[in-house]
């Protein structure tokens, strides 16, 4: 019996003209790809840590937000020692505090997982994100985030 007007099969079951892919295809398309992430990669990057650096501006405010609800109950800002830990738990000494003033149970670390420096300066305070290398100063990406307020 033959197969008239069909591709005859070959020894591997396949018909003629139907071969898989030939290494040279493969990478070329590899190629391609490697590419395409070169070109990528970087600019993905960019984006990923300008949003890091929103989110602690972000984060900064709402802390910034809970200080200020903490100064009208208490008429002051947490000491230095006391720190950002005010906000969650009555610090010793305060009896006007109607916290927690956070809704988590504990003060959020920036979106690099480094603590918030707080420090209160006269009548007001300083907080801060030390940046992506948990370092005073630097610049770009290692830049400190630094709000006042008071």
């Amino acid at each position: 019996m033959t197969d008239t007007g069909r591709h005859q099969r070959g020894r591997t079951g396949r018909r003629h003209g139907e071969a898989g892919f030939s290494l040279l295809e493969l990478l070329v398309v590899l190629v391609i790809m490697v590419l395409l992430a070169s070109l990528v990669g970087p600019r993905v990057l960019s984006y990923l840590g300008s949003s890091k650096r929103e989110t602690a501006q972000v984060q900064i405010k709402s802390l910034g937000a809970a200080l200020d609800l903490y100064f009208l109950d208490a008429g002051r800002y947490p000491s230095t020692e006391d720190g950002l830990g005010a906000l969650v738990v009555r610090p010793e000494g305060v009896s006007r505090w109607n916290g927690p003033y956070l809704s988590s149970e504990a003060v959020p670390p920036d979106p690099w997982g480094n603590p918030y420096a707080y420090e209160r300066e006269g009548s007001g305070y300083v907080l801060r994100s030390l940046g992506a290398d948990g370092e005073a100063d630097g610049e770009g990406a290692d830049a400190d985030i630094v709000m006042r307020g008071g």
